[in-house]
């Protein structure tokens, strides 16, 4: 465990970046020797960058209905720094801006809910587009109504064909090339980097299978093709099909494209299922597990539709799984919650599972990396406590907005109030430049990590020599890099070594944020009888504590202020690490290992409602976060075990 002060952590920021320098890394110069400058000829990445890559802004159905009229170029403007009007007239703006930002409205209807509002010739011609029109132009409450219906209609397949504008439609082209324009015009690589982007709408029956789908491209390839959506015939809601779509545009334009599940916290089980629901139940096959693989690096693990790293119920001895948890059914309230869909929808144990399906397929679907972003439904998006602007123009900041009904089916009774939103999450990015090219790759590498919303620098290598000793130096990413393998990487079986696999890890808090509480290693396998088994691991701790009898560490403690509301870093640590070697390795068996930093309480954004608004919240309104990041994983391969696709 190593801690430092504040002042010695601004000082030693820029090497703590982590420069590589090997043995091979500069390149030598004229006399042999390596240049005195590490940064010298290095290929590896020296710096993290922050983004959301899930936004919807009025230009999508549901977002539109609900009172967004923020458009793209209004969401740009704000997520690079600027000023802007909130859809409820107030004004605001984030503290640092992003430096990426990815605009994924829906493309099911895409276009259709500017011809809604205008009451276009067509949808007036529609009964029930005549029945929206007038519901979202009368506003309030009426509009939150007819909002709920859309969605419902969707998710249920019942949605008329005269509302569901598909590719071919000229005003479903014309909203594509608007998106792709406004993507083209804000980009400034290396300073704001902006990528083309659609998020696929896929419900089964009310549950939530989406998808972001991002191209690393331009618009002369992403131009080239109109999203793909999950409506027959032109379209599809099995994820399969979309992976083909975009197997076509690659060999189509040379280009590239990846795809990000949504949080499966409202999949009711679907989202990492064991067999194929579109399919009848079937086993997954080889070549599905492939697929998967290849098109979905990358997983949403926290949103503001709450957190999806585990659950109480599948992690009972973990004290820090019930966090944000979002457990009372699918995406429009249709289904209730069973505890039996719960390892379908977390990511702990949809490794676990990933780890199952590798044993019998030779192949791993369920291999991603995490990644947080919002969902944001205003065109704002706004992880910070102090500043959050809520998910839909309904929960923008006001008294009424955490008691307000966010979702409500009166069939089956599935409901939650404002409050339960989350103000997460952030997509954490090691790249080698700010570049839509860069940045892609690094997705494709899985060096990313998530965040509910503090911008806190971690690092996670896996290897065979780390040594406490790496500890007392500052440049921890040419040691990691040097000796073993970043996060979202395959850690082999090295011939010749003996004794567990080190993993090297650190942290650095937010410089605006709140000090570290902690930092955790998760590991994940399968034990001798193919059982998905766990263990969370303290590793690096704030403070002279000390586990106790029960191996669980000591509370940090509380310094929150819920009558301003705010926080003291008189507890915590400006920056952790440690080297931890697994005390219960098995070389026989494979696993995956990833870190979780905890923060130290800091109010949540319903404690800042409280004191603005002078409200007498209910008491089973949560006013307190431990706010977290998670790393990709890193999977220990056993000798003898299938190398999956990279």
């Amino acid at each position: 465990m190593r801690q430092s002060t504040a002042l010695a952590m601004a000082m030693l920021f820029f090497i703590a970046t982590g420069v590589r320098a090997s043995a091979d890394q500069p390149s030598p110069g004229p006399g042999g020797e390596r240049p005195y400058s590490p940064f010298a000829d290095w290929d590896r990445p020296i710096d993290v960058y922050f983004g959301d890559t899930h936004v919807h802004t009025g230009l999508s159905a549901d977002a539109g209905g609900a009172g967004t009229r923020l458009m793209p170029r209004d969401s740009y403007r704000f997520a690079r720094g600027e000023q802007v009007t909130s859809n409820t007239g107030q004004p605001v703006r984030l503290a640092r801006p992003y430096d990426f930002f990815m605009i994924t409205d829906h493309s099911d209807g895409m276009g259709v809910i500017t011809d809604i509002l205008e009451g276009a010739p067509n949808i007036m011609a529609d009964p029930e587009g005549r029945k929206f029109h007038e519901a979202f132009v009368a506003g309030g409450k009426r509009a939150m109504e007819a909002t709920r219906e859309l969605i419902r209609q969707f998710a249920q397949g019942e949605l008329s064909p005269a509302l569901n504008y598909q590719p071919g439609n000229p005003n479903f082209g014309r909203i594509w090339k608007q998106l792709i324009d406004a993507a083209e015009e804000f980009n400034q690589p290396g300073d704001f980097t902006t990528f083309i982007a659609f998020e696929w709408t896929s419900l089964v029956k009310g549950n939530n299978l989406h998808r972001n789908v991002i191209f690393r491209d331009g618009p002369d390839r992403a131009g080239q093709v109109e999203p793909y959506t999950t409506t027959p015939p032109k379209g599809s809601p099995d994820p399969q099909d979309l992976w083909a779509w975009m197997q076509a545009y690659e060999d189509q334009t040379g280009g590239r494209v990846t795809a990000i599940p949504h949080n499966g916290n409202l999949s009711n089980g679907m989202m990492f299922a064991l067999q194929d629901d579109f399919a009848n139940g079937a086993n997954y096959y080889r070549a599905y597990a492939q697929a998967r693989q290849q098109w979905e690096r990358l997983y949403e693990v926290t949103q503001l539709k709450g957190d999806g790293e585990t659950h109480p119920l599948l992690s009972n001895e973990d004290e820090f799984a019930d966090y944000e948890n979002w457990d009372w059914g699918n995406l429009d309230g249709s289904e209730a919650k069973t505890p039996a869909m719960l390892p379908g929808e977390y990511a702990r144990s949809a490794l676990q599972r990933g780890l199952m399906l590798q044993r019998d397929l030779g192949i791993n679907p369920f291999k991603f990396g995490m990644i947080g972003s919002t969902d944001t439904h205003t065109g704002l998006s706004t992880v910070n406590d102090a500043n959050f602007f809520g998910k839909f123009p309904r929960e923008e900041p006001s008294p009424e907005r955490a008691l307000v009904m966010a979702a409500d089916n009166k069939q089956t009774g599935i409901a939650y109030k404002g409050w339960r939103y989350s103000s997460a999450g952030v997509a954490a990015v090691w790249a080698t430049a700010n570049t839509r090219e860069a940045i892609f790759d690094a997705m494709q590498r899985r060096e990313t990590y998530a965040t509910t919303g503090p911008r806190m620098r971690v690092r996670f290598f896996g290897g065979w020599d780390f040594s406490p000793q790496d500890l007392r130096h500052r440049d921890l990413g040419q040691i990691g890099y040097t000796r073993g393998v970043p996060m979202g990487s395959d850690l082999a079986a090295a011939p010749g070594k003996s004794g567990a696999p080190r993993f090297l890890v650190y942290a650095l808090r937010d410089p605006m944020g709140a000090n570290l509480d902690r930092i955790q290693i998760v590991k994940g396998w399968l034990d001798d009888r193919g059982e998905p088994r766990e263990q969370v691991y303290d590793v690096a701790w704030s403070g002279d504590r000390k586990p106790g009898k029960d191996g669980k560490l000591p509370p940090v403690g509380d310094t929150v202020d819920l009558s301003i509301p705010s926080w003291s870093n008189a507890i915590g640590a400006a920056d952790l690490g440690a080297v931890w070697q697994d005390p219960d390795f098995d070389p026989r068996l494979d696993a995956f290992y990833y870190a979780r930093v905890i923060e130290i309480p800091t109010p949540r954004w319903t404690a800042y409602d409280q004191v603005k608004f002078k409200l007498d919240l209910p008491a089973d309104i949560p006013l307190k976060v431990q706010e977290r990041a998670y790393t990709s994983p890193i999977w220990y391969k056993a000798r003898g075990s299938d190398v999956t696709a990279r």
